[in-house]
């Protein structure tokens, strides 16, 4: 399945964002969704994830109340809103599909390219 984000951009403090991830292909019910976010020279950073069959969700604890993960079933998109984005936010924003409820990157199968998302004043 090919993945394709959008919805990056530069932002100012305090300001939203909305990502959007479209899958090539179904999503099933067994799978996970997942957001992840990167800045050079570290290692990806878990965000949320979201059962698709479920819509069960779970964040990192510094995106808790910020950030929400949401899904348009026949649409095969997910979805990022983060509000009251910060500096230190600013990142490559990844989606990827899994078949396991994990925060690890590497429990992923397949990834978008991502999108830059800058948060400056």
């Amino acid at each position: 399945v090919q993945l394709v984000e959008s919805g990056g951009g530069l932002v100012q403090p305090g300001g939203s964002l909305r990502l959007s991830c479209a899958a090539s292909e179904r999503i099933y019910s067994s799978n996970f969704m997942a957001w992840f976010r990167q800045i050079p020279g570290k290692e990806r950073e878990f965000v949320a994830r979201l059962g698709w069959g479920f819509g069960n969700t779970k964040y990192a604890d510094s995106m808790k109340g910020r950030f929400t993960i949401s899904k348009d079933g026949p649409k095969n998109t997910v979805y990022l809103q983060m509000n009251n984005l910060k500096p230190e936010d600013t990142a490559v924003y990844s989606c990827a599909i899994g078949r396991y409820a994990s925060n690890s990157f590497r429990e992923y199968d397949s990834w978008g390219q991502g999108t830059q998302v800058t948060v400056a004043s």
